[in-house]
């Protein structure tokens, strides 16, 4: 349905006598008259009760009495406005009543108890969420916007309805922006629905309405742009009517001889689609082939591919833009062959064969279900399941980013990602379809299969051969995800994700891994701090600490300690009230942190590296080297070896100090990085001698730099995959032996700091 608008087509002097005042100044202002929207429903559903449609008009028009537009135009000729959107869109009676009704709530002293006594449970429940979405709009702030953003998605995901008001809603509102006095009032909103509800109006394919959305808000947004695009649609208009129509013609004549009886039909592409483009191919307007598409309408599947057949026997095809979404449907439930040609006087057709139902669904999305059915008119969703999928499915994601948790301002980022897409289609082993946002890795791949594949994922196999997690995917990939049992987060993995759905899964799955190696870190501690008093932590009584420093669970005090929020001395000081510390500690006694009095961090503690547990680069310890903590406030502990210069900023801190050992598996199967510093010579050659010495010892060079030029030598660091200490120490050893090197030794803290100037 092009160019959705909310005028009605029956003027006012053709509608019955308007005897009630408040109705006479809605429809002297343009609004529709109830009669006229009562017959208009009744086209294409003719038991649609008339009395209720007049209650909800009668009821809004005196409420919103005395209130008017930034136009000056009455207030209710907004929701009469909307009303009308919708019934272009065949909507149900109750969906229209409640757009009708939809800002007396929230606009008037009318209460949500008086619509459900007069309306019934089902308009009262519509009105209500609509009412909550309002916020959205009005909310000033990202953070304020972000949080009802959250309750946006929610309502709509209980009813699509919901969405569907709020979208003609919006619609009319755009339609009608220019009479809002400031502009950059205009611009804020133009951006709003760019970003949300035009992308949402995609998502459940309502694409007329997302179409005018997006040209409406594009004219606020980059006004100089919009009227470009559109002085230079309107100056080659004219000039290539003619060819429109010659092509039309030369096309239905060919289909017709193959005994196709198709109805075509020529459409000028939107500005804001022509800008897209432009922007995307880095293009000049003039250089754009297919601002004209041609639309082919046949009767079936069948006939739409022997009508791609006689076209593509006649003209050329341009390969790579040829796209089946019969076979393979968009989420949203879109369907239709894409294709272009070089058609005559060698001019680039883009044309879509696709059937009348195709049509219906490609424009009207999800409101195309609405439809008669055991003699009642509604929502026909066995009928959208039998055309090819469910469009709602495509509003699952944003409500699984909302339940992931985090603040709203994540979930309105994840929101947006997850909205923005240009899409691939993959296939699971089985053939099941997964779509996905150009750019997507298997990563993404495994969370839109399930927040558990995606959570246990450890590598993956693209057509039968293992890749890389940061591999995009292509159309027609099958992708088989290779699992482990334990969920955890490698570090990196949020910059490995694209959508939405999968970065806000991992920054759940890092903050419940945080929270528990958080609370184990506690727990340590404070069994470090019971054994300094000569009490055991396994035979002590926690409910009495638990009240006294307001905590409801165990695991919640000891996230606290190893956040460092809470010290140890505070664990025992509630522990025991009315303790002193009777002397201050001697940091210098260090037997508090060794082997045989306590050690902390025993093997086998399960911390994760990069979410609590992290390796100090000034030292960049190895299995091998005697190694301790530092607890550091809202992090977790890093990790130093012994000898390293940088824990002397700690010796005053001894209850920051923590004892750690390396696990059996460490010692015996790990692979770490450790730092070389070498002095190296000026010649040709002597990047790969080095390399060459490194590699026969079973080494892996992952980083080069120059920390100190000169003219005749560098100092370079390196930086070495390694199973241990002792293997690094044979490395600097076979660098040393290489003719080039002057000296070669493992980094430590200042060895890598840059010179004075």
């Amino acid at each position: 349905m092009e160019g959705l608008t909310a005028a009605s087509d029956i003027q006012p002097a053709q509608t019955a006598k308007a005897v009630d005042p408040d109705l006479a100044e809605a429809v002297a202002a343009g609004a529709a008259s109830p009669e006229q929207l009562i017959a208009r429903i009744r086209a294409y559903d003719p038991d649609a009760d008339g009395a209720k449609i007049t209650s909800a008009y009668l009821r809004a028009a005196r409420r919103h009495k005395g209130q008017t537009r930034h136009s000056g135009a009455p207030y209710i000729t907004h929701p009469i406005a909307v009303a009308e959107i919708l019934i272009g869109l065949h909507l149900d009676v109750d969906t229209i009543v409640t757009a009708i009704l939809h800002d007396t709530v929230e606009d008037t002293k009318l209460k949500l108890e008086a619509v459900e006594n007069e309306f019934g449970d089902n308009v009262a429940g519509l009105v209500d969420g609509v009412t909550k979405l309002t916020q959205v709009s009005r909310a000033r702030g990202s953070s304020k916007q972000a949080e009802n953003l959250q309750k946006f998605v929610l309502a709509i995901s209980k009813d699509v309805r919901v969405l569907l008001v709020k979208l003609a809603d919006r619609l009319h509102n755009m339609q009608t922006l220019e009479h809002v006095p400031k502009s950059e009032k205009r611009e804020a909103v133009a951006r709003e629905t760019l970003e949300i509800y035009a992308p949402l109006a995609r998502r459940i394919g309502v694409q007329s309405i997302c179409g005018e959305l997006e040209d409406l808000s594009f004219r606020w947004v980059n006004p100089a742009a919009y009227e470009s695009i559109n002085r230079r649609l309107a100056a080659t208009r004219e000039e290539r009517s003619g060819a429109v129509a010659e092509v039309s013609q030369e096309l239905t004549r060919r289909l017709q001889d193959a005994g196709l009886d198709t109805r075509i039909y020529g459409r000028e592409k939107r500005a804001y689609s022509i800008w897209r483009k432009l922007e995307r191919r880095g293009i000049e307007f003039d250089d754009l082939a297919d601002i004209y598409g041609f639309r082919v309408i046949l009767q079936s599947p069948d006939e739409c591919y022997r009508a791609m057949g006689v076209i593509h026997q006649t003209w050329r095809c341009v390969p790579e833009r040829f796209k089946d979404f019969i076979s393979t449907p968009k989420p949203n439930n879109y369907r239709s062959i894409h294709t272009t040609i070089v058609g005559p006087d060698n001019r680039r057709v883009e044309l879509q064969i696709r059937t009348d139902v195709m049509d219906r669904i490609a424009e009207d999305g999800v409101a195309a279900h609405w439809k008669y059915k055991d003699k009642n008119y509604g929502f026909d969703a066995e009928e959208m399941r039998d055309v090819g999928g469910n469009p709602l499915d495509r509003l699952r994601p944003l409500v699984e980013i909302l339940e992931h948790g985090g603040d709203p301002d994540e979930f309105l980022e994840n929101a947006k990602l997850e909205m923005f897409t240009d899409q691939v289609f993959t296939f699971t082993p089985k053939g099941e379809v997964i779509a996905l946002p150009s750019g997507a890795t298997p990563l993404d791949f495994a969370y839109a299969v399930h927040t558990d594949v995606g959570d246990t994922c450890v590598g993956a196999k693209i057509h039968g051969r293992q890749r890389p997690l940061r591999t995009r995917l292509q159309n027609g990939d099958v992708v088989e995800i290779i699992r482990s049992g334990t969920p955890a987060p490698p570090p990196g993995w949020e910059d490995i994700a694209v959508t939405g759905r999968a970065r806000s899964a991992i920054r759940r799955l890092i903050r419940r891994s945080q929270n528990d190696e958080f609370a184990r870190i506690g727990r340590a501690i404070a069994e470090h701090a019971m054994r300094r008093e000569g009490l055991d932590l396994a035979h002590a009584h926690l409910k009495d600490t638990l009240k006294r420093l307001d905590f409801a669970h165990e695991d919640d005090l000891f996230a606290e300690l190893g956040r460092g929020r809470i010290t140890g001395s505070d664990f025992v000081d509630a522990m025991f009230p009315g303790r002193k510390a009777s002397t201050a500690i001697d940091p210098s006694s260090r037997d508090l942190i060794s082997d045989d009095k306590a050690r902390l961090f025993v093997r086998g503690r399960g911390l994760t590296a990069g979410v609590t547990l992290h390796f100090g680069s000034c030292c960049s310890p190895l299995p091998g080297d005697r190694i301790v903590g530092i607890l550091q406030p809202e992090k977790g502990v890093d990790v130093h070896a012994i000898d390293c210069e940088k824990l002397g900023a700690f010796e005053s801190e001894q209850e920051r100090w923590l004892d750690l050992g390396w696990t059996a598996e460490a010692n015996e199967r790990s692979v770490g990085v450790g730092r070389v510093i070498a002095t190296v010579d000026h010649t040709p050659g002597a990047l790969a001698e080095i390399a060459g010495a490194v590699g026969r010892s079973n080494g892996n060079i992952t980083g080069v730099r120059i920390v100190r030029r000169a003219h005749d030598f560098f100092d370079m660091a390196f930086d070495v995959e390694v199973l241990d200490a002792r293997h690094l120490s044979h490395i600097v050893a076979a660098m040393r032996a290489c003719a080039s090197v002057v000296a070669a030794d493992r980094a430590r803290a200042g060895d890598l700091e840059e010179p004075d100037s």
